[in-house]
């Protein structure tokens, strides 16, 4: 398998056999030489998976919830995809120990693919390397694609970027509410989950939620609002109806054209992404190249303002001079 050629781990990836999956996306976590080849030759075979994001603080039950969520779908049918994603962690080319504890339940189920992938470290960040690993596991069958961050803060705002419905998870006696309103999570979601609603204060939780969302931003007649589930995930009780409200969410996207024009954005900060690391590797290679010396010699003898100089240079990467 790890000689295989790139067009034989792609028909055996859409044939859905797990190990040549693994193959092409630890190619991908790689950077592997052959990664142009692997994306030229996946690009045409897109079906269209739907994109789930799942974030929240940690301990509000994110890999019990995705856990749940895959359960549910795999009742309705669906084959799925699970990216678990640590922004915070050095890449490893395998799983994280406590994924794969907590997804164990569908380790020998043929429709669930389950990867975790880091991505300190990698010059594109989560915004580089997850879609092209969704783009992996749509071709290789999976209706629907999780993918969950057990990082914080930025990472946040880089899952909702990435997928077609972003899922934000809160616990009741976290301070969530207001944490909330700090991290700025109540401009990416579309669907909220209270987990742990088995515990004292998840209705008042849940009571404070409706009643930030509805300090937001005005929204037009027609105009998506955020719904709140509660959920016991451990028990599972309540996934059904996140996923009835995940649901609801795609048909609303697609009647209303929100859905093509996510993804055409998402297409674009991947073309963005992909263009900028280019140029920056480009950029880095000047650091030991007299040029960029001679700029900075420019600049401290006053000769050149730091923004002459800067367009100089990029004029200088962008013509291969």
């Amino acid at each position: 398998m790890a000689d295989a050629d790139v067009p034989t781990l792609v028909e055996q990836a859409r044939q859905g056999r797990p190990r040549a999956v693994a193959r092409l996306i630890s190619l991908i976590e790689g950077d592997s030489p052959r990664l142009r080849e692997v994306m030229a030759a996946l690009a045409p075979l897109a079906q269209g998976a739907y994109v789930v994001g799942v974030t929240g603080s940690p301990g509000v039950g994110k890999s019990t919830s995705t856990s749940a969520l895959v359960s549910a779908y795999r009742r309705a049918g669906k084959r799925v995809g699970v990216l678990a994603v640590d922004p915070s962690s050095p890449f490893s080319g395998g799983a994280l120990l406590g994924d794969r504890i907590r997804m164990s339940e569908h380790a020998s189920d043929p429709g669930v693919y389950i990867r975790s992938m880091a991505t300190r470290g990698h010059l594109g960040g989560l915004a580089w390397a997850a879609p092209q690993a969704i783009r992996v596991l749509d071709v290789a069958g999976c209706d629907v694609v999780i993918v969950e961050t057990v990082g914080v803060g930025q990472s946040e705002v880089e899952i909702a970027a990435q997928a077609d419905t972003t899922m934000v998870l809160l616990a009741p006696g976290m301070g969530d509410g207001i944490q909330a309103a700090k991290a700025g999570i109540l401009e990416i979601g579309d669907v909220y989950v209270v987990n742990k609603a088995d515990r004292e204060g998840a209705d008042a939780t849940a009571r404070e939620l409706n009643h930030m969302l509805g300090l937001g931003e005005a929204r037009a007649p027609g105009d998506w609002r955020p719904p709140i589930v509660k959920t016991v995930a451990a028990r599972g009780e309540g996934t059904d109806e996140v996923v009835q409200a995940l649901e609801k969410h795609r048909a609303w996207m697609e009647e209303h054209g929100v859905l093509a024009e996510r993804r055409m954005r998402r297409a674009a900060g991947e073309v963005e992404t992909i263009a900028v690391t280019a140029l920056r590797a480009r950029i880095g290679d000047l650091h030991g190249d007299r040029r960029l010396g001679v700029l900075a010699e420019r600049v401290v003898a006053g000769e050149l303002d730091p923004y002459a100089a800067a367009d100089e240079l990029v004029a200088g990467v962008t013509e291969g001079a």
